[in-house]
């Protein structure tokens, strides 16, 4: 038996299942893991070495090959996070999400990593974030 593993996140999997979900949100996502090194370690590993397979996996190439999520995608960032610049990239998604006129709110925050106090600071917006699109 094999196993399917991906590693997706919120973001692609709200671009890669429309209808499934009614609003999307994110905390210190890989924005664009097929041009970073974790996720080129982590495409290598779990989906070959293949580069044409990675970009279902890649919220930014998945917006430029026409995916949308519903509504406007919520994303925090912190500024103080050591891998910001290597490996989460926010500013490839702000750009891919300005190509393709997708709505994107992108917060940055400084003085904040991904860490548990970050998640604990940003969590009651997306929570909030997510009822109105519920409501």
């Amino acid at each position: 038996m094999t196993h399917d593993v991906r590693p997706e996140g919120a973001l692609t999997l709200a671009l890669r299942h429309p209808g499934v979900y009614h609003s999307v949100s994110a905390l210190a996502p890989i924005c664009a893991p097929s041009e970073v090194p974790w996720g080129e370690k982590a495409f290598r590993h779990y989906l070959s070495d293949d580069r044409t397979r990675w970009l279902d996996h890649d919220t930014c190439a998945l917006l430029r090959a026409g995916k949308r999520w519903p509504g406007t995608a919520l994303v925090d960032q912190g500024l103080g996070d050591k891998f910001l610049t290597r490996e989460l990239r926010p500013e490839l998604l702000e750009a891919a999400c300005a190509e393709t006129a997708t709505p994107l709110a992108l917060r940055r925050h400084d003085g904040h990593d991904h860490g548990y106090y970050f998640v604990a600071t940003m969590i009651e917006d997306h929570l909030r974030h997510h009822a109105r699109a519920l409501a």
